[in-house]
């Protein structure tokens, strides 16, 4: 992000007191954007996270909004996540006419008002983010440093910035070097989970948010890589973590709602497995209906709900694209 004030903020080196259970090798990655290494099975932190209340994803969903414009008109909304003290929704795409990396975070109302928005340039491709209040401010952790120039460029380092409607974003750099790293941030819990490629795999690692806005990404509360699905074909779209649980949404944009292949998977993160995979049709009558996105939130009554993001279209071969926000709010004790 040229012109950006930057300070860089290295990892610490790896404690070795982080060891990993199933087989898993011990965390031993030294420097800033080094890879956590690990078996192809699964692993988590020797103390693990305590068990917690999960979502029932079979159960049907709720509408918070529908065909919402962004601040992007032409194009499909991605990663998106809220603030839960200051009740803030942020929801981030691509930018209009420049490079596929550049992308916008808009900020919306619950009921889908564009209230604000901020360019963030040479950043990736947006499938996730998470947001961290700070008092009456709200600090974006999204991919930075993209790949490449194109829609297919990803991040290679983790951003955290304070949000400032129409500002330049001020950037601390995480865990730099990385390849294809994302985060989302459990609003509940106040963790952090980071997903990233290591040594070819996609794998999940879990920390206390207070440390990683310390810079200090030394030991995992859980680490693990990302489960196959047996699906073929399988589209991955967004992922959160509330608790002990990793959700993760998957799919392909379809015209027709016969051909939905949208699941969202319940995963254990201190054992890595999947737990359960079921089918969404939340909005299955959207035109052009493609999932993009997870996130917690947690209501001012105490209502804790898991939101599905979906992109649409107001015809097939209209260029305007639109958000989508569904909830499910069954939790099993």
């Amino acid at each position: 992000m040229p012109q950006n004030p930057i300070e860089i903020v290295t990892a610490r080196a790896l404690s070795r007191r982080s060891l990993f259970r199933a087989g898993a090798a011990t965390a031993a990655a030294l420097g800033a954007g080094a890879l956590l290494t690990g078996t192809a099975g699964t692993a988590a932190a020797a103390d693990g996270i305590p068990a917690s209340p999960f979502f029932d994803i079979t159960k049907p969903s709720s509408d918070l909004f529908r065909s919402k414009m962004l601040h992007e008109s032409h194009h499909v909304m991605q990663g998106f996540a809220f603030d839960n003290v200051n009740r803030r929704l942020f929801i981030v795409q691509a930018q209009n006419g420049t490079s596929g990396d550049d992308l916008c975070i808009s900020q919306l109302s619950f009921s889908g008002e564009l209230l604000g928005s901020m360019h963030v340039n040479h950043a990736g491709h947006g499938v996730s983010l998470g947001v961290e209040p700070v008092g009456t401010a709200s600090y974006i952790w999204m991919e930075c440093d993209a790949d490449g120039t194109t829609t297919e460029s990803r991040g290679t380092a983790l951003a955290r910035f304070k949000f400032v409607d129409g500002g330049t974003p001020a950037v601390k750099k995480f865990l730099t070097g990385s390849k294809n790293i994302t985060c989302a941030t459990d609003p509940v819990y106040q963790r952090m989970v980071v997903r990233r490629d290591e040594g070819g795999r996609m794998w999940f690692s879990v920390y206390p948010l207070a440390k990683a806005v310390a810079g200090d990404f030394s030991e995992p509360l859980a680490h693990f890589p990302q489960p196959s699905l047996s699906a073929s074909g399988v589209v991955f779209q967004g992922y959160t973590i509330l608790g002990s649980s990793l959700y993760t949404l998957d799919g392909a944009g379809h015209a027709d709602s016969a051909d939905i292949d949208s699941y969202v998977t319940r995963i254990d993160m201190n054992t890595g497995q999947v737990k359960e995979r079921a089918i969404t049709r939340a909005g299955e009558s959207l035109v052009w209906r493609e999932p993009e996105g997870l996130a917690v939130y947690r209501t001012a009554d105490g209502e804790t709900r898991l939101f599905l993001g979906f992109g649409s279209r107001s015809s097939v071969d209209n260029v305007n694209r639109y958000a989508n926000l569904f909830y499910k709010n069954v939790l099993v004790s």
